[in-house]
């Protein structure tokens, strides 16, 4: 994000650019995916139908926050640049090569 976006993820300072590097190349929310991955690691690993729960709390809240803020502010400040990388681009899941 520094580099490529000069900015940060933090709505504080966003990106100037769209960064389109990296895992952002494969999937439009690679942080999100991460997280959901290593709750998904913690519950198999303890057993835990609580963490279940929470891991799907936790993704609608992200998949709302995205869909409701996130990607209507981008395309605001992104325009046709980011509706092309939306089109290219997944949301949640990588497309099989």
């Amino acid at each position: 994000f520094v580099v490529f976006g000069r900015g940060t993820p933090n709505p504080i300072d966003p990106p100037q650019f769209l960064v389109r590097g990296g895992p952002y190349q494969v999937i439009r929310k690679p942080m999100y995916v991460a997280v959901a991955l290593i709750l998904t690691g913690e519950a198999l690993v303890r057993g835990s139908v609580t963490l279940l729960a929470y891991l799907c709390a936790v993704m609608l809240v992200f998949h709302l926050t995205v869909v409701l803020y996130e990607e209507p502010t981008l395309r605001r400040s992104l325009g046709a640049g980011y509706e092309e990388y939306c089109a290219r681009v997944p949301r949640w899941i990588p497309r099989q090569v």
